[in-house]
């Protein structure tokens, strides 16, 4: 009698147990948070940027892109689930120019032990100072980095060498990338240096208006990548290609199976995706890669525009590839 008894007790025991273990993992329907233990509230099911870029740092997901005046800070740990910082990263009042928050980048950067956010303001191209990716970042000398010339677009790089440069879009018969080394201060450049590097071309960029922006330079062995997006950004065609060459300077050789991001390919045919670009690579936790770029709100409307991310690799041949799963990121209390 005690040993049925004692059966009967364990095998209640056993489905309490299990019905407890399936509302820790329903939560209401909602998952779990790891942290907390807590159901995660998603608060808007996209992540509510556009040109945007996400800055690895010390575990965590740093994305930041246009959307108010200023720029806003999201953080992740997972890539899928961001938090929006209470405070901006960039507010107005730390900066020079008033619209057209556009483009933020940001890199740590390691001699000066500083984060540097490269942006568009008001046309015109600028650098801000902080000592967290959280910011605030402050602009110290409040006037754009080239004043006498309207820019967008900024994108920094240093060489092996320790060269810095900056990538941007001049208005220089239509939106063409062109780059410069940068002073030591790097919130200004050496403008004797001004390159040319990435203009319209090839039949894929043209498909509206004569737009070659958002640069983005890697190095992989002795090559450089310089990846940009073409067409309006309005265009359901807007897309992403690449150039190579064997300096930060160029002559820039185009990849001859560009695009390789637009509607039609699969890391965005896959969600159902158009007007897809203006992104960046950015490193992941393990060291691989990683593509964050925004498309069009629908089919039928532009904005407001949001991100995605998707796999981003360099074969052993040297060609890139926007692949994989893409990530639909959300926004979480």
């Amino acid at each position: 009698m005690k040993v049925l008894k004692c059966k009967w007790f364990l095998r209640i025991w056993l489905m309490v147990g299990a019905l407890c273990m399936m509302a820790c993992v329903i939560g209401d329907g909602k998952p779990l948070d790891e942290a907390t233990n807590e159901p995660i509230v998603i608060i808007e099911d996209k992540l509510p940027i556009a040109d945007p870029y996400i800055l690895y740092w010390e575990g965590k997901y740093y994305a930041y892109g246009t959307r108010v005046n200023g720029f806003e800070v999201y953080i992740s740990d997972d890539l899928k689930h961001w938090k929006r910082n209470e405070t901006k990263a960039l507010s107005p009042e730390n900066s020079w120019g008033t619209r057209w928050y556009w483009a933020p980048e940001v890199y740590y950067v390691k001699s000066k032990n500083l984060f540097y956010m490269f942006y568009s303001v008001d046309e015109h191209i600028c650098a801000a100072i902080s000592t967290s990716p959280e910011g605030p970042f402050i602009q110290k000398e409040k006037k754009p980095i080239v004043p006498e010339e309207k820019g967008i677009d900024t994108s920094f790089f240093i060489d092996d060498d320790g060269t810095p440069y900056l990538y941007y879009v001049r208005f220089t018969d239509g939106n063409v990338i062109w780059v410069a080394e940068m002073n030591d201060d790097l919130t200004s450049i050496k403008k004797e240096t001004l390159t040319k590097c990435i203009s319209v071309t090839d039949e894929w960029e043209k498909k509206q208006a004569k737009v070659t922006e958002g640069p983005s330079l890697l190095k992989k062995g002795d090559t450089y990548y310089l990846i940009y997006s073409a067409n309006h950004f309005e265009s359901k065609d807007y897309a992403v290609g690449y150039a190579t060459a064997t300096s930060p300077k160029g002559p820039w050789t185009k990849y001859s199976g560009n695009p390789i991001l637009r509607r039609d390919k699969e890391a965005a045919k896959s969600v159902g995706l158009v007007g897809t670009g203006h992104g960046a690579p950015f490193i992941c936790a393990d060291g691989s890669y990683k593509y964050i770029f925004h498309a069009h709100a629908s089919d039928t409307s532009v904005g407001p525009r949001t991100s995605y991310i998707s796999d981003f690799s360099i074969s052993s041949e040297g060609v890139i590839r926007i692949t994989g799963e893409t990530i639909e990121p959300v926004v979480i209390k």
